[in-house]
């Protein structure tokens, strides 16, 4: 059995890599690069046990996706590592970041051989180029280009992290944390196919990445809201000139909440009551396009696209033909896709139901989506 537990850190705001989606979330084929790196990982049969961090607000669809430990990231790369070492009980483990996604088996494996020659196994890359430091030509020989994954004795790294932390000192690999409290390094020869995805155009330097998947994915969404006497009524974005508005905890826009569902559906992430609890005062009397506007960012950033929306709004009352256009242009412009591909709908239920007795308002809707293609950018 193992003694060796993996984590990879999957916790990161993607901020240099300077597009709407998050690196992590790029689809190969159907899988998430945090999750396509995992399980290739996880196939070499080298560890007992497998740790991924993640963004706090995206743990919870992660665990959708396989039987891996899932934990919270802090607010740093160092705080991230912190949190899943808690969870690892075996005397080494490996730290490697899920945007370096071409690992290839050797080079594990001569990490793990190596594992008796200090507190910290370090793969680094040669430089061939001449470095200058300042104004200073210094001896290229001397430097080197670490890499992850990097193998460690867990206490030590634990304890290295810990005092970090005391000093206030961030480091951007545990290497350099565990030499920093006297622990000891072995330096091995890195892989240049190890390339880490941190830029845009790092995509075409990673040469295990294949195209995503030319799926269309698809997701309904339903809801119903009665009607009360006063207040303002707004459906699909648009303000309607009736006495009367919707009972609800937002403002009530029964088709901007049947259409997140919808996206939600569509991208498997659940639905309008797990991502705004209407339980949260912070939702109260809130205006549904800003819940739209939100939606459609955490689509962006799981690496979805957009391509078509459908609503049918059943309502016996209000009359809603000279609202329909402008609900369709206001909508298409939440969701970044063109009003052609908005389309709305109205009916009436022929006076059966609460909706023909006028009580309040039904609202079906589908959406599709595609994922990113970044083979295309």
């Amino acid at each position: 059995m193992s003694d060796l537990t993996l984590i990879l850190l999957a916790a990161g705001r993607s901020s240099r890599f300077e597009h709407p989606v998050k690196k992590q979330w790029l689809r190969v084929g159907h899988d998430p690069l945090w999750y396509f790196v995992a399980k290739n990982l996880e196939a070499t049969g080298l560890f007992a046990h497998i740790i991924i961090t993640a963004h706090p607000d995206e743990v919870t669809f992660m665990d959708t996706y396989g039987e891996y430990s899932v934990v919270s990231g802090g607010e740093s790369r160092q705080d991230s590592l912190s949190n899943a070492l808690s969870c690892v009980n075996t005397t080494h483990v490996m730290v490697s970041d899920i945007a370096r996604a071409c690992i290839d088996v050797p080079f594990l494996q001569r990490l793990v051989a190596a594992k008796a020659e200090a507190d910290c196994i370090v793969p680094y890359l040669r430089v061939s180029d001449t470095v200058v430091y300042g104004d200073a030509t210094i001896d290229r020989d001397g430097v080197k280009r670490i890499q992850t994954p990097q193998l460690s004795r867990t206490e030590v790294l634990r304890r290295a992290l810990s005092g970090a932390k005391a000093a206030g000192v961030e480091y951007t690999d545990e290497s350099s944390a565990i030499a920093a409290t006297g622990g000891t390094r072995h330096f091995i020869e890195g892989e240049e196919a190890a390339h880490k995805l941190t830029f845009l155009s790092d995509l075409r330097k990673i040469p295990c990445l294949t195209p995503p998947a030319a799926a269309t994915l698809t997701g309904n969404g339903f809801d119903v809201h009665a009607f009360e006497e006063g207040g303002e009524m707004f459906l699909g974005g648009v303000k309607i000139d009736v006495p009367f508005s919707f009972k609800a905890h937002s403002d009530g826009d029964v088709a901007i909440h049947a259409l997140i569902d919808a996206l939600l559906g569509a991208a498997g992430l659940g639905d309008i009551g797990m991502l705004f609890p209407d339980s949260d005062a912070a939702y109260a009397g809130i205006d549904s396009k800003l819940l739209l506007e939100r939606t459609v960012k955490r689509l962006h950033q799981f690496g979805y696209v957009i391509v078509n929306a459908d609503l049918t709004i059943a309502a016996q009352t209000p009359r809603l033909s000279a609202y329909k256009l402008e609900m369709r242009k206001v909508l298409a412009g939440l969701l970044h896709i063109p009003a052609s591909r908005m389309n709305v709908k109205a009916t009436t239920t022929e006076g059966l139901g609460f909706v023909g007795r006028k009580e309040g308002v039904a609202v079906l809707a589908s959406a599709s989506l595609t994922y990113f293609d970044w083979m295309h950018v």
